[in-house]
């Protein structure tokens, strides 16, 4: 299954997620392709928008291949493939330093004026565009678990086979509508990925 675009991609999870539609649930985009459709689901599902941030840990010399992953609390994870990637412990400590900065940024950018959504007691729908390691999902999850959830759910159109099962441990429902032999990367089961911007983020958190 190939999907047009986001909000297509977006359209057809609403439906997988529809016991939801009434119940107030909290959506959460991992910033920034998900925010587009977190946006839409909430509003098919007739629930609250906004984004849990967490960002990736990037192997060396490999910006798009995650060895880990950070939340805003500071709480990282490490894949098993971390050192087989070349990220060692000073490495690591300093691209972890980096993405921080980079959260604390996002989170002055995004939400200037208001806190986060609490999602304590909430039925919390987490969504992103796409799982390949899975490691920013499983920073979003672990965070978001801290606050005390009525119920955590991950919710993604495409996922790797590997990346799957670390996940489900950490969510109460993984609603995954294709988890294909042949992923390589997300993009390839979009026919448009373009980049979403910090532009629009804010404008659709406003």
């Amino acid at each position: 299954m190939v999907f047009e675009d986001r909000i297509d991609a977006a359209r057809q999870l609403s439906r997988a997620l529809a016991k939801f539609r009434g119940k107030n649930p909290l959506v959460l985009a991992i910033p920034r392709g998900a925010v587009p459709m977190a946006q839409s689901i909430a509003s098919a599902l007739q629930g609250d928008f906004d984004v849990v941030l967490v960002r990736k840990l990037s192997a060396p010399m490999q910006p798009e291949f995650a060895v880990g992953s950070v939340d805003e609390s500071g709480w990282a994870y490490f894949s098993p493939h971390a050192a087989a990637a070349g990220a060692d412990a000073d490495y690591i400590s300093t691209e972890k330093a980096r993405q921080l900065a980079l959260i604390r940024e996002r989170r002055a950018l995004y939400t200037p004026m208001r806190p986060p959504l609490n999602p304590m007691g909430r039925i919390v729908i987490v969504v992103d565009d796409g799982l390949a390691t899975g490691a920013t999902m499983i920073a979003a999850l672990h965070s978001l678990r801290q606050h005390g959830p009525a119920r955590l759910i991950c919710a993604v159109p495409v996922a790797s086979p590997e990346a799957l099962p670390l996940v489900r441990p950490l969510a109460d429902d993984v609603v995954c509508l294709q988890a294909p032999a042949n992923f390589q990367a997300v993009g390839q089961f979009y026919r448009d990925f373009d980049q979403v911007e910090d532009e629009e983020v804010i404008a659709m958190l406003r």
